[in-house]
């Protein structure tokens, strides 16, 4: 059963390496521009949720529908293409690269998608002003600050107008303040834009950011706010 109107939904998902099981029956849906939080210990099998919805990785059973389409029906090279250009991603730490400079990883997604350099630097420069590292554009990424670099990569992940953003621990490299920041510029951004955010976080500082929280415990998700 799909919710009415979310814009990505999974249900009754099972992954299992091994013998040991990760997703167990877990369900999850997310809103366009709403921010959803998913919480839970270590090993809780909240990443492995989080790289099924991304189409990352292929459940065992279950199904997930982004924008009514199936993924599971998509072939490799359509899953692909979807990262490319509906998805952006943030990591815990930024996974930028670092023989680019940092406007050149935030145009990167862009790029791959066939836009001209100049006009993909152009938007690049837009985000990271927002994201306030405009003025770190010519620098190469080994030459700012986590807290910096973090928000080329948030930068990256709106750049190519993605309509959902999956944040992997954004701020687990950062210290509290630097971590707060992120966390603040990265839902405003993804608000104002009706970007939805999927936010991987075991913090409830972080957690406070979004607008609800679902919890995965034993592969096996909850919705605080949608629960009986």
């Amino acid at each position: 059963m799909i919710p009415e109107g979310s814009l990505l939904a999974a249900h009754d998902l099972r992954k299992t390496y091994g013998s040991t099981p990760a997703l167990d029956g877990a369900s999850f849906s997310v809103h366009p521009g709403e921010v959803v939080a998913v919480m839970g210990p270590s090993g809780s099998g909240k990443s492995t949720l989080l790289h099924c919805l991304a189409g990352i990785i292929t459940p065992d059973s279950g199904t997930i529908t982004y924008a009514g389409r199936e993924l599971s029906a998509m072939s490799d090279a359509e899953r692909s293409a979807l990262r490319r250009s509906e998805f952006g991603f943030v990591f815990q730490f930024g996974q930028l690269v670092p023989e680019l400079t940092c406007v050149e990883n935030v145009a990167l997604p862009l790029r791959l998608n066939g836009v001209r350099r100049k006009a993909a630097e152009r938007t690049a420069l837009e985000w990271m002003e927002r994201l306030e590292v405009d003025d770190l554009g010519s620098k190469r990424p080994g030459e700012v600050s986590g807290g910096q670099g973090q928000r080329v990569a948030v930068a990256r992940a709106l750049a190519g107008s993605p309509k959902v953003i999956f944040a992997d621990e954004p701020t687990g490299a950062l210290d509290s303040l630097n971590g707060e920041r992120v966390m603040e510029l990265l839902t405003e951004a993804a608000r104002s834009a009706n970007v939805a955010v999927v936010l991987v976080t075991h913090e409830a500082r972080v957690a406070a950011y979004s607008d609800r929280d679902v919890t995965v415990r034993d592969g096996r998700a909850r919705d605080l706010e949608h629960s009986a």
